[in-house]
């Protein structure tokens, strides 16, 4: 038997460091299996960036199955800035159930994909987001193109 997974908002102060290890750890083995265009140092060159992101992002949920984190996201202002679900929990609805927190909650309206990751654009556009804009690079300045989503809904 399965115990449905429980979503809850992680206050800043709940973000301690042990916690912020357990997404990071999270995160990267979602990384892992859905980013296959990242090498090994560029993931190990992210991790910082995830680390950091986590501890300062506006609002974060996560989902836990027996108080393991199984998946989160962060928004910031109107964006989702990050979404990741462990491997084995992919394609289940939990990334969906995130995304419609983020914009029955938060009025999330944008999003960013990276270009080698079809799979999330099209994660995204079966959610009601379109491309308005790309860019050549990531936030880090990397060679990882950035495809630039909105709600189909909302006009720039």
């Amino acid at each position: 038997m399965t115990i449905p997974a429980s979503i809850r908002y992680i206050t800043p102060s709940e973000r301690s460091g042990w916690f912020l290890n357990r997404l990071a750890t999270l995160w990267e083995a979602s990384v892992r299996a859905t980013h296959h265009f990242l090498c090994e140092a560029d993931i190990e060159n992210l991790k910082p960036y995830v680390t950091e992101g986590l501890a300062n992002i506006s609002h974060l949920y996560v989902v836990s199955d027996f108080d393991d984190p199984t998946a989160f996201i962060g928004i910031q202002d109107e964006k989702i800035e990050m979404l990741f679900v462990s491997p084995q929990h992919l394609r289940k609805g939990i990334g969906k159930r995130l995304v419609d927190i983020a914009v029955r909650n938060h009025g999330t309206i944008f999003v960013d994909v990276n270009e080698q990751n079809p799979e999330a654009r099209a994660f995204y556009e079966s959610l009601g987001f379109v491309e308005f804009g790309r860019t050549e690079t990531d936030g880090q300045g990397n060679p990882f193109p950035i495809i630039e989503m909105r709600r189909k809904d909302f006009h720039i």
